[in-house]
């Protein structure tokens, strides 16, 4: 187990790089685990309902286009935030500037630039409550001490994509204000939140390189959309916070609680009896095994 309390707030010195999650940590265990692969449209339809970095992704995202690529692309660069080490901080240099050109008006009139912390300390700040609701579902019952190691680790996160210090909820107890109030006062239904969470849209076929699987794809591509993104909606808004929910104004039914239930204890307990080459992701299981042996 690494010495450092995680628990303890993140004051990096003048000039330090900021330390990514610890190993044994929190993170460590959760987010290279493919049960959070089904949480993160969910965090993502939370990230996109704010109205500047709605308009941001509407206007320069190639989410439309590109969903599976820009998927991978998210899901790499997540990994590396938690699991990456020293590639943790270079990556989120990277992270920011991409995002440096981004500006725009919002859907409300205002002028916004991604960078902004009004904006960019949300994109960040989605994944801690989704954390927590969906991991009752698919990992564990949440405890109080787990829930501040889990936001001490997040805020981690956050320094590594340069966010500062007052950008952040310091404590769980400051967090929650500022979560509601963002809810009361900034989410939407946006236009890309109501497509994110639609059955109806457009989706490109995933690109592969075997002329078979092509074929195969290109026959079944309507079947296999239709139950894609029906599927993809169900686990996106059940496993949103409710309150999440009703900001943006997404419907959810006793009968799909129960359907949820029923799916997320089979993966509850069908996850943790696989080998680690099935249960975590490849970034992750490589990190978790160079910290066992004693190498970073």
């Amino acid at each position: 187990m690494d010495d450092m309390d995680p628990t303890a707030p993140v004051r990096p010195g003048r000039g330090a790089d900021p330390e990514p999650p610890p190993p044994g940590g929190v993170l460590w265990s959760t987010a290279g685990d493919v049960r959070s692969l089904l949480t993160l449209p969910a965090a993502f339809t939370m990230q996109v309902a704010h109205p500047a970095v709605g308009a941001g992704v509407d206007q320069y995202s190639v989410f439309r286009t590109d969903p599976w690529g820009r998927g991978e692309r998210s899901l790499r660069s997540v990994m590396l935030w938690v699991y990456g080490g020293t590639e943790a901080v270079a990556e989120g240099r990277r992270v920011r500037r991409l995002h440096k050109e981004i500006r725009g008006t919002d859907t409300r009139g205002r002028r916004y630039h991604s960078l902004d912390p009004a904006c960019y300390a949300w994109v960040h700040a989605t994944g801690f409550p989704v954390a927590l609701y969906a991991g009752r579902y698919l990992f564990r019952p949440i405890t109080p001490a787990h829930e501040r190691q889990l936001y001490a680790e997040w805020l981690r996160v956050g320094r590594i994509l340069g966010l500062r210090e007052r950008d952040m909820p310091q404590t769980v107890e400051e967090f929650w204000p500022y979560y509601r109030r963002m809810l009361a006062e900034e989410i939407e239904p946006t236009k890309v939140a109501r497509e994110l969470v639609a059955t109806d849209v457009d989706l490109p076929r995933p690109e592969v390189s075997s002329p078979v699987l092509r074929l195969l794809l290109r026959l079944t591509w309507p079947a296999l959309r239709a139950g894609y993104l029906r599927f993809r909606a169900f686990v996106t808004v059940g496993y949103m916070p409710p309150d999440a929910r009703a900001a943006i104004g997404l419907e959810w039914t006793p009968a799909q609680e129960r359907r949820l239930r029923r799916f997320s204890t089979a993966v509850r307990l069908l996850v943790p009896v696989l080998p680690e080459r099935l249960r975590y992701l490849p970034r992750a299981r490589a990190a978790r095994a160079r910290w066992r042996a004693g190498t970073r």
